[in-house]
């Protein structure tokens, strides 16, 4: 795992970084990409949960997806490196099946919709539309990657669970708040 012992390296004045693995690369490789799309997509959950008004179980399960998140990054670089990897982190079947769960028990709360839901609500929620929309980028990113490295089908899954938990959580909050969702008129 690495550790960080010192924050201002220096090393990354050239226009590379290290990966998980210690390999240096550019700034702009399509890994790095990918790095910076899910540390984005975390910031934004960090942001969420910042506020003051979700209910205790939101609160839990945003704290393990931002844990999860750093599996998923150790995942994205295990495949580049011929070292043993086994040991780290990586996104598996029950880090998919506890989104899917959680879908399942938001949707009995909110029910169906009749049509697009514009982006916004309470604050709240409108941060949790941010952070699906990061999300959907991040998916992009690993989709983009895994065309020059072998990627885990578990991370892209998991990657489009999430945006679909982070959604459902948005309409749960506004719900939450008896704030009505705004839909798209689709005969405007």
């Amino acid at each position: 795992m690495p550790k960080i012992t010192k924050p201002d390296t220096h090393t990354g004045d050239d226009g590379t970084t290290s990966t998980i693995q210690g390999i240096r690369i550019n700034k702009n490789a399509p890994l790095i990409q990918a790095f910076g799309s899910i540390d984005e997509l975390n910031s934004a959950i960090g942001l969420v949960l910042a506020s003051d008004e979700l209910p205790e179980d939101i609160i839990q399960s945003l704290t393990k997806i931002q844990n999860t998140l750093f599996h998923l990054g150790s995942d994205l670089d295990r495949h580049n490196s011929s070292n043993d990897t086994n040991r780290l982190p990586q996104i598996e079947k029950k880090h998919v099946s506890e989104l899917n769960n959680l879908i399942e028990n938001i949707y009995k709360e909110v029910g169906p919709l009749t049509n697009f839901t514009h982006p916004g609500g309470s604050k709240t929620a409108a941060r949790l539309h941010m952070a699906r929309a990061i999300c959907r980028r991040a998916e992009r990113d690993v989709i983009t990657l895994s065309h020059e490295s072998k990627i885990s089908s578990l991370v892209i899954s998991y990657l489009n669970r999430l945006s679909d938990t982070l959604f459902m959580m948005a309409r749960y909050e506004n719900k939450r708040q008896n704030i009505s969702e705004n839909i798209w008129d689709s005969y405007e």
